[in-house]
Formats: C-alpha cells, sequence, structure tokens
C-alpha cells in the first residue's frame, strides 16, 4: 500500500518506513511534484500535523499522513515545543537551534534539564482523519554527543541511557523515540484493517 508522509525530510522517511516496514510503501510529496513548503502556521503540534496533512489530501486525494515534533524542555517553560524546527529563527539550522538551546540552559543543573520529545502524527485515509502521539522522556546534556541522528539528537540523552538519540543505532532510535513510539501506533491502526 502507498502512502504519501508529509515531509521533506529523508531521514524522517527512512525512520518511519522502517518502522511500518514493507508492506507499506512511503513516497514524499516530492515524488508527487510537489516541492513547496508545507503549511504549519499553528500554536500546537497537533493543529501543525493535522494541517499538514490535510494539505496534501486536498492536493493529491492520496492517503497520507503527517508529523509534527517539538522538544519541551521544563527549565524554559517547555520552549521551544512548537517551534523547535525554527528556534534560531530563520532559514531551518539545527546546529543555530542546538546553540541557543545550550546557551539558555547555561548554568541550569543536570537535575533541573529535564525534556521530552512530543511528536504527533495526523493519518487521513479515505479522507477520516486519525491522530497518535509518542512521547520520549529525557535531558538535555551540556555538550553535543554523537554524529548521527537530526535535529536535537546530539544533546538529548533519552531517560535510563547513558547514549544521546545521536549516538544510537536507528533501530534502538526506533524502538524508543517519540517519532518511533508514534509510528508503531500508526502502524497498529494500518495493521489491524483487513482491507490491507
Amino acid at each position: 500500500m502507498e502512502i504519501v508522509f508529509a515531509t521533506g525530510n529523508a531521514n524522517k522517511l527512512a525512520e518511519a518506513q522502517r518502522v511500518l516496514g514493507e508492506r507499506f510503501h512511503l513516497v514524499m510529496p516530492s515524488e508527487l511534484g510537489f516541492n513547496g513548503e508545507l503549511p504549519e502556521t499553528h500554536e500546537t503540534l497537533y493543529e501543525n500535523a493535522v494541517e499538514k496533512a490535510l494539505f496534501i489530501w486536498n492536493k493529491f486525494q492520496k492517503n497520507c499522513f503527517a508529523d509534527d515534533t517539538g522538544l519541551e524542555v521544563d527549565a524554559l517553560g517547555g520552549a521551544p515545543g512548537v517551534h523547535s524546527a525554527r528556534y534560531a529563527g530563520e532559514p531551518k539550522s539545527p546546529p543555530d537551534n542546538i546553540r541557543k538551546l545550550l546557551k539558555e540552559l547555561e548554568g541550569v543543573p543536570a537535575e533541573k534539564r529535564t525534556a521530552r520529545f512530543r511528536c504527533v502524527v495526523a493519518l487521513i485515509e479515505e479522507g477520516v482523519l486519525h491522530t497518535f502521539e509518542g512521547i520520549c522522556e529525557g535531558h538535555i546534556t551540556t555538550t553535543l554527543h554523537g554524529f548521527d541522528g537530526f535535529g536535537y539528537d546530539p544533546i538529548f540523552r533519552p531517560l535510563g541511557m547513558n547514549a544521546t538519540m545521536a549516538e544510537i543505532s536507528l533501530e534502538e532510535k526506533n524502538s524508543l523515540s517519540h517519532r518511533g513510539k508514534a509510528m508503531e501506533k500508526l502502524l497498529c491502526h494500518l495493521s489491524a484493517n483487513p482491507r490491507r
């Protein structure tokens, strides 16, 4: 079954494809001829995920899903949250976002650097909306660790682990990450329908 993943991020596509497996073939909007920016005009992850999925559904009338993800740092009142991708401003720059976040957390002791990644996935299937959420608790390190992953992965250490998201394998990351958990819920939903 082919499903459009409303993203322009090949890393996210690879993660999602790994979770969903061979029964589902994921395509990006660019493969359908759309290379523009997907709309993200809201102040919540849920609303942004739904907006992006609806945009693709209305444009192509194909089953699709979108996600919106944010890093919520307790010491910063939940920031950067919905603004995670553009925390340091335009254009999007993960290294700049990390630098800004670490600067804002200077002097904050380890026990107060708690944070979580939250992911909302919005699926539109035959015109019907379904949503799924995944959360990964952890804390923010003081320096970067690891070279894999993307976004804030080099400074986010999941609860109970001695490595950041950028230091673990894709399989490990999918098993505990916010996006992996949301995608597992998506997979359960898709797999439960006998028509597939």
